[in-house]
């Protein structure tokens, strides 16, 4: 009889199913994730990192804000890619007589845009103590993106008409990431 009420007291029982990150009343961005959205300031790229189990806090808190940098970085290759993509695009559609001109041009955006990625900041922190999670929010201001790739060397040495494209499709990129994170985020959560 002692036997079988010790192996009862044994039997694992079944934990409660993890709530949601809404249930925790994390803020827009912890439900949004990375992206290319507006805030307050404006413009900007943003990345989100986790932490999760870590005992030391200040560790716990590097890691998150390191994975949130690299979110962003993701975040911004998307964009980068995206942005060398509509320019191939647009250019081979025009003459072919310019292609060498519209090659060297490719090659000089994604040098100027991948060089363009400091000035990445933490923003803002989310702790969830009873998942033992920290989480994190990297910012990439966008004036201050467009302002590093204008005042790039390279940049500089394109022709006026491709300068002026990249910068017009940059907007334009801009403007529909930020449009599909706010449709995504409007349809998952019914805001």
């Amino acid at each position: 009889m002692l036997f079988l009420s010790t192996a009862c007291t044994g039997v694992p029982t079944i934990p409660d199913a993890p709530k949601a990150l809404a249930d925790y009343d994390a803020p827009d961005w912890v439900l949004k994730g990375a992206g290319a959205y507006s805030d307050e300031k404006g413009k900007a790229f943003f990345g989100v990192g986790s932490a999760t189990g870590i005992k030391n806090y200040s560790l716990q808190r590097t890691i998150a804000d390191d994975r949130a940098r690299g979110d962003l970085a993701k975040v911004f290759e998307f964009y980068v890619t995206s942005l060398t993509k509509g320019y191939q695009a647009s250019t081979t559609s025009g003459d072919f007589k310019t292609s060498n001109e519209e090659q060297n041009a490719e090659v000089a955006l994604k040098v100027v845009v991948h060089s363009t990625l400091r000035g990445v900041t933490i923003i803002e922190h989310f702790e969830i103590p009873e998942r033992r999670e920290f989480l994190s929010l990297a910012r990439l201001d966008y004036d201050a993106f467009k302002k590093n790739v204008e005042a790039n060397e390279t940049f500089k040495k394109l022709p006026e008409k491709v300068r002026e494209d990249i910068k017009q499709r940059a907007d334009k990129l801009h403007e529909e990431m930020e449009e599909a994170v706010e449709d995504l985020f409007a349809e998952d959560y019914d805001y």
